[in-house]
């Protein structure tokens, strides 16, 4: 799938491609990260390729970051439209001020007021909430980020980092009210990080927001640097962020993706994110890189198409135990069906039910 095969966020009829430029380390600000002119040439390929959707927020790179994105494309009328520029609020810029950050109604708007300087634009495509913030109720944030659409500001609206639940309760309360609602989903997610199946992903499923994963090669770990022949030699520069998974189980999911691989002519980290690119619910997949390089080696998963069993070998490598109430829904077929087939589904009667002739008490 090229870049310009372009898919619907959700349920919206925003079109993004396949694969989103992520801008978070776009700049040097904090002692890592990409050069500007580096940054720009990332973008320049993106866009070559084909790429509409570029992901910011207001604190990467203490905002040096929407900087960037701005002098290259916000300002630049004729470019500013063909792209899909997504940025976050939430993050707080201004240490000592309670309301430097949040999602209350004075932070939103001033938050979004300093992105739109930032980005030298006049409009924000997609706005995300970037972590939920327990302090302010649910509607204040969703009524401030409707007058927001309303004043023509934003034109969509995306969650971030925020229970299953709290964004159920949002969009609920929007949809009662006439209000705008989320119609994107940022969360971690990775052949290394599935708990989120556990909620997240069918609650997007059900509901039809549009996954953007981030993270999807566990902060490199996918990236194919770091295998089992090299475990005891190759550094990170993401100390804990990497270490704690180099173990015997990434290891044994690592040799399966370069077995794969090899099959497909490709990357490890394209073969990681055509996995994912799999998923229900993925809309587009948030890719970062320091180097143009990376961006090359990563940007190559849109070419690759694994087969049903490359799939669930995978899967099966890295699937999660789910607890309550998951693991008493497994048992419903045999409670709830009385041993018949039900949607193609068929299950032995549970031992908790009477047997044929019987009768309850």
């Amino acid at each position: 799938m090229p870049l310009d095969q372009y898919v619907t966020l959700g349920r919206s009829g925003l079109r993004v491609s396949p694969l989103c430029l992520g801008a978070m380390t776009f700049g040097e600000d904090l002692g890592w990260g990409t050069s500007v002119e580096e940054s720009q040439q990332i973008i320049d390929r993106y866009l070559e390729l084909g790429g509409n959707f570029i992901d910011t927020a207001n604190f990467y790179t203490r905002s040096h970051s929407e900087k960037i994105i701005g002098d290259h494309i916000g300002r630049h009328p004729e470019r500013r439209d063909r792209v899909v520029i997504a940025t976050k609020f939430s993050g707080n810029l201004y240490p000592g001020d309670p309301n430097g950050g949040g999602s209350g109604r004075k932070s939103v708007i001033k938050a979004c007021e300093n992105s739109l300087r930032r980005l030298q634009t006049d409009y924000i495509d997609l706005y995300w909430l970037h972590i939920w913030d327990q302090n302010t109720p649910i509607e204040e944030t969703m009524a401030a980020l409707d007058d927001l659409v309303r004043a023509g500001k934003v034109r969509y609206l995306g969650v971030s980092d925020t229970p299953a639940w709290k964004i159920v309760e949002a969009n609920l309360i929007a949809r009662f009210r006439g209000w705008s609602s989320f119609v994107g989903l940022q969360i971690e997610y990775s052949l290394l990080e599935r708990t989120v199946e556990q909620e997240l992903v069918p609650m997007a499923a059900e509901f039809g927001l549009g996954i953007t994963p981030w993270s999807p090669l566990k902060s490199g770990v996918l990236s194919g640097k770091y295998t089992r022949t090299n475990a005891d030699r190759q550094e990170s520069g993401r100390g804990a962020m990497v270490d704690a998974f180099l173990n015997e189980e990434t290891y044994a999911l690592i040799d399966e993706l370069e077995v794969i691989a090899r099959a497909h002519d490709t990357a490890v980290s394209s073969v990681a994110l055509a996995w994912l690119q799999a998923q229900r619910a993925v809309t587009s997949i948030i890719i970062g890189a320091r180097r143009l390089s990376q961006f090359d080696e990563n940007v190559r998963a849109v070419d690759v198409n694994l087969t049903a069993d490359d799939i669930a070998r995978l899967d099966a490598l890295t699937r999660p135990a789910f607890g309550f109430p998951q693991s008493m829904i497994e048992m419903a077929p045999g409670i709830i069906n009385g041993g018949t087939s039900v949607n193609g589904v068929s299950a032995p009667i549970s031992e908790y039910v009477m047997p044929a002739g019987g009768r309850p008490y």
